[in-house]
């Protein structure tokens, strides 16, 4: 236990027959139930943790998935689990080892004490993230954490593909852990669908940890593709949510009109140049249309954002007592 409350620490593996003994070896004394996923592995993994078992039998609970479910999937069993067990902190960590188990408490510490809601890692927060983290991996997250923010409404929030997270028993209790995102998106996901509850969310300083073994079939350019269209459906999504169905606030009109405005733009933009490759001519009412559909439509965005920025701005935990 940690300031009275009890912890679980969620570990989703597939194939981590190499490092999930480590994960579990050098878990806290703090932490009072170690739930690991296995997410239908094919290699060694589940008798692994069957010997670990014999270890760790006070602590450990193993739940095996018949199919592959993804990250999200195996980490939202492990959430489940935490919530039937009335937990009331609940951690995740890789089963790779890429989480520093040192440092699990200073993310559950603003947790424990009531400061915030949900706290997630940054590995982002120190210059050093650009020289261990690989390159590719490092731009796809800055991208991707960029993207976030707009969506989710936490735009204080930055290394949105973390995982290294911690929440509290109320934001258990109320998320459907069954309607989340099942794959590697799962915690850009989860931040949406916190930012309809007004959860407050805290970015922790973490160090990234790489090179030990660990083996990601992850490609940057296809999990960007992908995550960007899962990100534009859930912020249309959290509009309707949070600024029109729960509390109704004018900036769905700002964002309305910058959309449309950017459409038309775009569309008077492609007649502009089908005149200057085919016609050999620019007409000059559909040069200032484009000109003026695109500042109106950029500014109008701009001042949504504004709008939601401001309206989240009680929405940022403390990681300390300040």
């Amino acid at each position: 236990m940690y300031h009275k409350k009890t912890i679980a620490v969620v570990v989703p593996a597939h194939n981590e027959e190499k490092l999930i003994s480590k994960v579990v070896e050098t878990m806290p004394r703090m932490v009072d139930h170690i739930v690991v996923v296995n997410d239908c592995s094919t290699d060694r993994t589940a008798d692994v943790l069957l010997e670990i078992g014999k270890h760790h039998r006070k602590r450990l609970t193993v739940i095996h998935h018949e199919q592959n479910q993804g990250v999200g999937g195996a980490i939202a069993t492990g959430y489940k689990w935490a919530r039937d067990h009335d937990i009331d902190i609940a951690v995740v960590m890789a089963g790779d080892a890429q989480m520093d188990p040192s440092e699990l408490q200073i993310l559950i510490d603003p947790v424990a004490k009531g400061w915030t809601d949900y706290a997630k890692g940054n590995r982002l927060f120190t210059g050093d993230a650009w020289k261990i983290i690989p390159r590719t991996r490092y731009i796809g997250n800055a991208i991707l954490s960029l993207l976030t923010k707009i969506a989710s409404g936490y735009w204080h929030v930055t290394d949105s593909q973390c995982g290294y997270t911690a929440i509290n028993k109320k934001a258990l209790h109320t998320v459907d852990w069954d309607s989340m995102y099942k794959r590697y998106g799962q915690p850009n996901d989860l931040l949406i669908r916190l930012n309809v509850y007004d959860f407050k969310v805290s970015d922790v300083p973490v160090k990234p940890v790489y090179n030990i073994g660990e083996k990601s079939g992850i490609s940057i350019g296809k999990v960007i593709f992908t995550l960007s269209f899962l990100l534009l459906k859930r912020f249309f999504w959290r509009l309707k949510q949070k600024y029109i169905i729960r509390d109704f606030h004018p900036l769905v009109f700002f964002y309305g009109m910058g959309f449309f405005l950017l459409l038309g733009a775009v569309l008077l933009g492609i007649r502009l140049l089908f005149y200057y490759f085919f016609l050999d001519r620019t007409p000059s009412m559909n040069a200032l249309a484009f000109l003026f559909t695109a500042t109106t439509g950029f500014q109008s965005l701009f001042f949504a954002m504004w709008f939601d920025m401001f309206s989240n701005r009680d929405l940022k935990g403390k990681t300390s007592d300040e």
